[in-house]
């Protein structure tokens, strides 16, 4: 079953930049109405993806340095990364089949 790990400015680039996965992470905030929608969805990416995507969320009120780094100006904004930089961006609630898509395509890359 895939986890989604909360991670912070402290641990993102560990966790995120050095990664051997590709990695999706997810930009919120608690009050973000457009995160909450997103979250099931973010969830069945975890578990869809088991051992192919590592998923993460970073709550921006939180940990606002890794969210500046990456020009994150609005949430949700999910960034997926591959062998260490960001491959490709969806800002704000998209469906699940948009999401989806965004992450194959990442996967397909050579």
């Amino acid at each position: 079953m895939g986890k989604i790990d909360y991670i912070s400015d402290s641990d993102f680039n560990d966790k995120v930049l050095k990664s051997e996965l590709p990695v999706l992470v997810d930009f919120f905030a608690d009050w973000c109405a457009p995160c909450k929608m997103m979250e099931p969805w973010v969830e069945q990416v975890a578990e869809e993806f088991v051992g192919k995507l590592q998923v993460y969320k970073v709550n921006v009120d939180e940990n606002p340095l890794a969210a500046a780094s990456y020009q994150v100006m609005s949430i949700p904004t999910l960034l997926i990364f591959k062998n260490g930089a960001p491959a490709t961006s969806i800002v704000g609630a998209v469906p699940y089949k948009t999401l989806v898509e965004k992450i194959n395509s990442v996967l397909e890359e050579v």
